[in-house]
């Protein structure tokens, strides 16, 4: 089963160095729970002015066509959900109020992620580990309800849990597990379903607290992994509890070490949540670099979601809930320099996917023609063939958001290819969208191996015509072999 509506296959990775899906934390439904799991119904506020929340559907409209957003995370409580009957079927009420709001975000052509606030508990008893009164089944049934809700809503995606904790992530999986079979089972076969682990899903501690290893081995019930990803929170405070302005961490090692996990065993994870506090110039600074690095592993990293929005008002701590201003709505610095932005500029950087069986990055640098530019790092190599880099390829264009040429050069001197003659002058395969004919062919440029990495002359015949390399990773194709691949963003405006 392939989760088809939410593409975040290693193909698509190709096409840019910024994450695929970029979002908010639309809150409100959460208001009350704590971290035991108790969630009174009475301190709901649904993040719509109609059920006299936030205007949650205004600011997902905004996000969508001011800034490109695509995903937005809706928290809501178990025990709203079924009105406080543990184990019962949905509340019909309390369901349809909810619904309204994942309509709203349907609406926008947003993905919207259902997920449920509870820290892996209800009122206090962990889920399948406490006194037997809060089941696996309990749970389960929960989940198979939500899925035949939306099993024939695309864009819908399952998070199952928010930032459970102190429990033993063993049994913890095996929960996930039957969850992820009664989400299948009632015919949800395309959504993407997010697996969070202990220590309130910190990236910090995904890994060493085995979280990562128990949570990566579940798979679907045909023993596919298709559409279950790692769910990752992180904040910049000195605790991890998002409860503090000061910022203390961009947090970039944390991540880095979940990169690393997710490359060796070939996983992807969604940030579905982070934050600091806009107006302080520290956390302005690490929260950017955080999210810059977040899209840099773009190959791993699906998607960020920032918190939070909704029924927030613009003065909360960690505030991503923008503010009217002459009748339109209208970002903080946070937000608009630190989410929008980073994921806006994000080229420079890039990871080769998992698929190519490669653990090394490629850095580049904004270039112009002419210029030459040394990637630090040679990542290992692959076998394949030469159709299945133009297969690739043509994958990773169609997949694209903005105007992407694909090149495939060979070095000079490089031979058991296949392909094309022509030495070391680059063959432009596929495109995205349509070009000015001198695009499409740099004769001039050359890649040659350094020991290092690749350097490659980036100078096209016509050198106005193409003023960017975003980035490139080279595959081995054949053992006497290199194939470069270099993907670049094609000028809006061609001088």
């Amino acid at each position: 089963m392939i989760a088809k509506p939410l593409v975040y296959s290693a193909l698509v990775s190709l096409a840019a160095a910024r994450v695929q899906y970029l979002g908010v934390g639309i809150a409100g439904g959460d208001f009350g729970c704590q971290i035991d799991g108790s969630c009174p119904t009475g301190s709901t506020q649904l993040p719509l002015s109609s059920l006299g929340g936030g205007d949650g559907e205004g600011q997902m409209k905004h996000f969508v066509q001011d800034n490109q957003m695509n995903m937005f995370r809706l928290p809501i409580s178990w025990q709203f959900l079924v009105n406080n009957k543990l184990g019962a079927t949905l509340d019909s009420t309390n369901l349809a109020k909810y619904d309204k709001l994942v309509q709203a975000c349907l609406a926008t052509g947003a993905h919207c992620m259902v997920e449920i606030h509870n820290f892996a508990r209800w009122n206090k008893v962990v889920i399948g580990q406490g006194d037997g009164s809060v089941t696996d089944d309990h749970f389960v049934s929960l989940w198979a309800q939500l899925a035949t809700k939306y099993a024939a809503t695309d864009r819908v995606v399952f998070e199952l849990m928010n930032e459970p904790h102190d429990l033993d992530v063993t049994a913890w999986a095996a929960t996930c597990g039957k969850v992820i079979a009664a989400i299948r089972n009632a015919g949800a076969t395309t959504q993407t379903i997010l697996l969070p682990g202990t220590n309130f899903n910190s990236a910090a501690k995904l890994v060493s607290s085995g979280s990562a290893d128990a949570l990566a081995a579940l798979t679907n019930p045909d023993g596919t992994a298709d559409g279950l990803l790692l769910d990752v929170h992180k904040y910049l405070d000195t605790d991890n509890s998002g409860t503090h302005a000061e910022c203390v961490t961009n947090n970039t090692d944390a991540f880095a070490e979940v990169a690393a996990f997710l490359r060796r065993t070939g996983r992807k994870a969604i940030v579905s949540e982070t934050g600091a506090a806009p107006g302080d110039a520290a956390c302005l600074a690490m929260f950017c670099e955080q999210n810059a690095f977040i899209n840099a592993n773009a190959d791993v990293f699906v998607g960020l979601v920032t918190w939070g929005a909704g029924s927030f008002s613009p003065s909360y701590l960690l505030s991503a809930t923008p503010s009217r201003q002459g009748g339109k709505y209208v970002d903080n610095d946070l937000m608009a320099q630190c989410v929008v932005r980073t994921w806006r500029e994000a080229s420079d950087i890039a990871v080769a996917p998992p698929s190519s069986n490669s653990n090394g990055s490629v850095a580049l640098s904004a270039t112009n023609s002419g210029e030459t530019v040394a990637a630090p790092t040679a990542p290992a190599a692959q076998t394949g063939t030469w159709a299945t880099a133009i297969t690739a390829a043509s994958a990773a264009l169609a997949g694209a958001a903005s105007p992407t040429t694909l090149i495939l050069a060979q070095p000079a001197g490089a031979s058991g290819l296949g392909v094309p003659t022509g030495g070391d002058a680059p063959q432009v395969l596929a495109t995205s969208a349509p070009v000015a004919p001198d695009t499409g062919v740099f004769p001039t440029a050359s890649a040659t191996e350094n020991g290092t990495g690749f350097v490659i002359g980036s100078g096209p015949a016509s050198p106005s015509t193409f003023v960017k390399v975003s980035w490139a990773v080279r595959v081995q194709m054949a053992p006497n072999g290199l194939l470069l691949l270099v993907m670049g963003l094609v000028a809006a405006a061609l001088m």
